[in-house]
């Protein structure tokens, strides 16, 4: 065998990784992963990075506060929120249901909040239904709502 056929057969492995498709996470999985990334922010207070998580036209309806339609005033919501208490709390996907590039969890948390202003701290626990959009940037928070759960 001369060296010119071995090369070839040497490049065939890299060949065929080359070839073989990019395999995207199925939709559930980048909606749970999305859901995990906005626990972390929003226990860490983090209005910059929820921001980021909403759609460009997203709403979020904060029980106790004024709705906020769009990216900037979604932000300020979240400041305004963090500003009066600081939260540790877990999501629980109760329902996670997707249709084509529109999608929906209905969710429970469970944790304690802090008044900023006084320090005193106690149980959290709301329902929660988010509405999640499929753009050109991946999933998104579209629409977003909480309750307390009694």
């Amino acid at each position: 065998m001369t060296h010119r056929c071995r090369f070839p057969a040497l490049l065939l492995p890299f060949a065929l990784l080359a070839a073989t498709p990019r395999v995207e996470r199925p939709a559930e999985e980048q909606l749970r992963a999305l859901l995990a990334t906005y626990e972390t922010s929003l226990n860490a207070g983090d209005a910059g990075r929820i921001e980021q998580l909403y759609a460009a036209d997203g709403v979020f309806m904060p029980a106790g506060f004024p709705t906020a339609s769009g990216r900037s005033a979604v932000r300020g919501a979240y400041d305004a929120v963090f500003s009066h208490i600081r939260i540790a709390i877990h999501f629980t996907v109760d329902e996670l249901t997707v249709k084509g590039d529109v999608a929906y969890a209905r969710t429970h948390s469970a944790g304690t909040a802090t008044v900023v202003a006084t320090g005193a701290s106690g149980p959290e626990a709301n329902r929660e239904l988010f509405i999640f959009a499929r753009g050109a940037n991946g999933w998104k928070i579209a629409r977003y709502m909480f309750n307390k759960t009694s």
